[in-house]
């Protein structure tokens, strides 16, 4: 499969998951082994303090740290978290979050990847790794 054939399929795969929708994460950009993803905060998405959801930033980076291992994974019935660790360092806030995304190491069935989350200037809000299962098709 080519390149652009491996990023539409990753591409296509998120239009599948109705949370990413209603959410209104959008995939800003997509590499080999890399996704920008971005979310725009709404007043439902806050908590008490005005900011974003800690489970909203969760959510931005899990979607995030997926996107990223799919897109080397095209063959696949798609990929699933199989553990998240994640440090709040800083407020979510401004008009959308950021979350970077990228593949550490790539096995057939496991990626072990990072993601950050940031506002719009830039500070950061969360950093997550996690290692993301592979499921194939079965023969």
């Amino acid at each position: 499969m080519n390149e652009d054939a491996r990023l539409q399929f990753t591409r296509d795969y998120q239009k599948k998951i109705p949370f990413v929708s209603h959410l209104k994460i959008l995939t800003e950009t997509l590499g080999r082994g890399e996704a920008r993803l971005s979310l725009p905060i709404e007043t439902p998405l806050t908590n008490s303090f005005g900011t974003v959801h800690g489970g909203v930033i969760l959510s931005l980076l899990d979607v995030a740290l997926c996107t990223a291992a799919r897109t080397l994974h095209p063959e696949s019935l798609g990929v699933i978290t199989i553990d998240l660790s994640t440090s709040f360092i800083g407020a979510g806030s401004g008009k959308k979050l950021l979350a970077d995304a990228r593949v550490m190491k790539d096995t057939r069935s496991v990626s072990f990847v990072e993601a950050e989350a940031k506002n719009e200037d830039g500070s950061l809000v969360a950093k997550a790794i996690a290692t993301v299962r592979v499921r194939h098709k079965e023969k």
